[in-house]
């Protein structure tokens, strides 16, 4: 079983170098077998397609990221404006995987780009429904539903400031970024500046 595991481990970690190096299309199967040196009959026993590896791949860096953001949770001692700050700068998966993310915006991605908002959004929400509990037990939020406020929250921002589900006009984005602050505050009945980072975070 550990070397099954392994095994799995080595074709995941050869398959997201290859699809940061190339395009999704132009990147096979084969370059993953060579690199390996393993059989064609050993790589699809894991995985049946392309398609499967490289949506595994995907999942793979989201779990990854969400331990770091479990982390973060676990071993920082900031109160939870200061979290939710270490928790948005450590959510995004973009930053080291900029090509991978490329290719989710393409068309022929969308149901993939959609199941993978949704995955990460419920994992996502349970840890900033933590930070916002500690935000009420502050005395810095005023909500009775921590997990529905963080669930609206990342919702909100996810969809209505990615391209990769709609071409919004920059006019459009712009507009939305300057606004989620205020709402979030309202939300959360949060002292008034206190999520302008946000604003500051979405800019960059």
């Amino acid at each position: 079983m550990k070397n099954i595991s392994n095994r799995r481990k080595d074709i995941l970690k050869v398959a997201r170098n290859l699809f940061l190096t190339k395009d999704y299309d132009q990147a096979t199967m084969a370059e993953i077998m060579d690199t390996l040196k393993i059989a064609k009959g050993t790589i699809y026993h894991y995985f049946k397609s392309k398609e499967a590896l490289f949506e595994a791949v995907i999942a793979d860096i989201v779990e990854k990221n969400i331990e770091h953001m479990e982390s973060i949770i676990k071993n920082s001692l900031e109160d939870a404006l200061q979290k939710f700050q270490l928790l948005i700068n450590a959510g995004s998966i973009s930053q080291e995987n900029e090509k991978i993310v490329e290719q989710l915006h393409k068309p022929a991605n969308d149901a993939l780009h959609t199941r993978l908002l949704a995955a990460t959004l419920m994992k996502q929400a349970p840890l900033y429904a933590q930070v916002i509990q500690q935000g009420c037990e502050e005395g810095i939020f005023h909500t009775k539903d921590p997990l529905e406020s963080a669930e609206f929250i990342l919702s909100a921002v996810q969809f209505l400031t990615d391209t990769g589900i709609y071409p919004w006009k920059e006019s459009t984005l712009l507009r939305r970024m300057q606004a989620f602050p205020r709402l979030i505050e309202q939300l959360l009945t949060a002292p008034s500046g206190s999520f302008q980072f946000l604003l500051e975070h979405m800019q960059s």
